[in-house]
């Protein structure tokens, strides 16, 4: 364990989101990103990645880091390491799922659950017909680990991670509503892409998100919300960037972001995540500042 050489007033811990935030519009880590985290982890701070995926379609990303490091996963489900070591899991109980199931019984097509396991069987669905147009790309990267289940009820052979809703994003506003009025004891969070009108409503235990398992893991490393820093883009980091005493937001965040005060990095597409922690660590600013002649 590398000994700290931070202030006891500065950072002492970065959570980093991965899709739309630490990834680019490409799908890729900047060498302008990947060395700034890299910076910040060999001056002694902890560099946590705070995702809505699952620990193993997150370990690839991770590794790019080139250090140890930890994962929040599933949107606050679990925390693991890089290793594999689990320090918190919070599954969603088998019954809680049936009845999700009933519940959302017109959205079958579109219904992905999820499992903490290894191999074919981690992802669940009853067929492919209504989420090859929504989600392709991430059928085609974990087609290894699909199994199909139909009835989908009959996977519920111990509690899955979480279930999942992809499609359209009208589509998926209507799945919202009929959450809402569930009543079931549940975590709700969404993930959009309007430009890919690409909606995912990811169903949790209640009480799970990726603010409580950040929350979790500093009291843990006795580290107070004020020397932790989170970077976010989307719906689903809203309650880790609640948590956090530094806050930042990507350029490309969802409008609702943006207008909760909390201070914009530059996007994806121009290392946003490197820019904001050069602007903590070091005071460099957000922004190029232009010259005249410029």
């Amino acid at each position: 364990m590398l000994e700290s050489s931070v202030a006891a007033d500065s950072i002492r811990l970065i959570a980093v989101d991965i899709d739309g935030t630490l990834l680019n519009p490409q799908f890729q880590i900047s060498e302008t990103d990947l060395a700034s985290l890299g910076s910040a982890h060999a001056q002694g701070i902890e560099v946590i990645l705070v995702t809505g995926r699952r620990h193993t379609f997150a370990l690839p990303i991770a590794k790019q880091l080139g250090f140890d490091l930890w994962l929040i996963c599933s949107n606050g489900a679990v925390t693991r390491s890089l290793a594999g070591e689990t320090f918190h899991r919070d599954m969603l109980p088998q019954q809680t799922c049936r009845d999700l199931c009933g519940v959302m019984q017109e959205f079958r097509g579109q219904t992905v659950l999820t499992f903490d396991k290894d191999g074919r069987g981690a992802i669940v669905l009853e067929h492919l017909q209504h989420l090859e147009g929504s989600i392709q790309r991430w059928l085609e990267k974990n087609m290894e680990y699909i199994e199909f289940v139909v009835p989908i009820e009959n996977a519920l052979t111990t509690d899955p991670v979480q279930a999942m809703f992809c499609g359209p994003v009208a589509l998926m506003q209507q799945a919202l509503r009929i959450l809402g009025g569930s009543g079931l004891p549940i975590t709700v969070l969404r993930t959009e892409y309007p430009g890919r009108d690409l909606s995912i409503v990811d169903v949790l235990n209640a009480g799970c998100s990726k603010g409580h398992a950040l929350e979790r893991w500093a009291v843990y490393r006795g580290i107070p919300r004020e020397q932790v820093m989170a970077i976010g883009d989307n719906y689903n980091d809203i309650e880790m960037l609640a948590f956090a005493g530094r806050p930042f937001i990507m350029e490309n965040a969802s409008q609702e972001l943006r207008g909760r005060g909390w201070t914009l990095t530059r996007s994806n597409a121009e290392s946003g995540v490197a820019a904001a922690i050069e602007h903590v660590l070091r005071g460099t600013p957000l922004r190029p500042v232009l010259t005249r002649a410029e």
